[in-house]
């Protein structure tokens, strides 16, 4: 005989079942959240390990700016003869627009700024007539005392006739370091090596190593160096080089 089920068996039942429902999809939801935390935790480390080595691309130029007293954005300031980049003295740029002159303000070139992993080379002739710098691909053209400087970058050093390498900048925790070897300066007729390290791998002078900053999630980064000239009319003399933006990864 087939025994019918009271009320209370039957709520028991559907207790139950929900109970088992309810494990299992607590189960099922812990699953994905480990597999979701698995994922970012896959997302971060791959983050960090796109944003940590050899940044190759262009270092992107912002435009120099000066107000309250202080320099932002991209500029150069050039050491006199016996100075120090910590204390100067600094050679006043008659034709700058900021106001402390020893600030010459740049503007961004027709690539943006400076590229890593390739050269930007200047153009042939290097000058005008009058001794102005043509190339304009990392900076534009800047007057210095009437007569207008920029950078390039080549596999040949212009003023030693070395080969070089193209510009490497590193990232580690959002500290860069590199090189700029490869980076001249050309102004009034002349072009002088402005890297660090120079192309024989010496730092003169007041010569400093490439550092700067890095943030992997916005892409804005700062980079300084400094370069003493070796021989010639500013023999002695050193650039300080200034550049900050936004990278863009090639």
């Amino acid at each position: 005989m087939t025994r019918s089920r009271s009320p209370l068996s039957v709520v028991l039942v559907a207790l139950v079942g929900a109970a088992l429902l309810l494990l299992a999809s607590c189960s099922s939801d812990s699953d994905d959240s480990s597999s979701s935390t698995t994922g970012s935790a896959g997302d971060s480390t791959t983050t960090t390990a796109a944003a940590t080595g050899d940044l190759v691309g262009t270092f992107q130029v912002d435009p120099g700016a000066f107000a309250g007293g202080a320099a932002s954005g991209s500029y150069f300031r050039m050491v006199q003869s016996g100075g120090t980049v910590a204390d100067g003295p600094f050679l006043p740029n008659g034709d700058s627009t900021a106001g402390d002159q020893t600030y010459t303000l740049l503007e961004p070139g027709t690539d943006g700024g400076l590229i890593s992993g390739s050269f930007q080379p200047g153009p042939d002739p290097a000058f005008d007539d009058a001794g102005n710098a043509l190339a304009d691909a990392i900076i534009q053209p800047t007057p210095f005392f009437g007569v207008g400087f920029s950078i390039a970058t080549s596999d040949t050093d212009a003023e030693s006739g070395d080969t070089v390498e193209a510009v490497t900048i590193t990232n580690d925790g959002g500290t860069l370091t590199g090189q700029t070897t490869a980076v001249v300066a050309a102004y009034g007729d002349q072009e002088f090596n402005q890297g660090a390290p120079k192309p024989d791998g010496s730092s003169p002078g007041e010569t400093t190593a490439v550092n700067g900053t890095y943030d992997p999630a916005t892409g804005a980064y700062t980079l300084e160096w400094a370069s003493q000239i070796v021989g010639g009319s500013f023999d002695g003399f050193t650039g300080v080089w200034h550049l900050e933006g936004t990278f863009e990864a090639a």
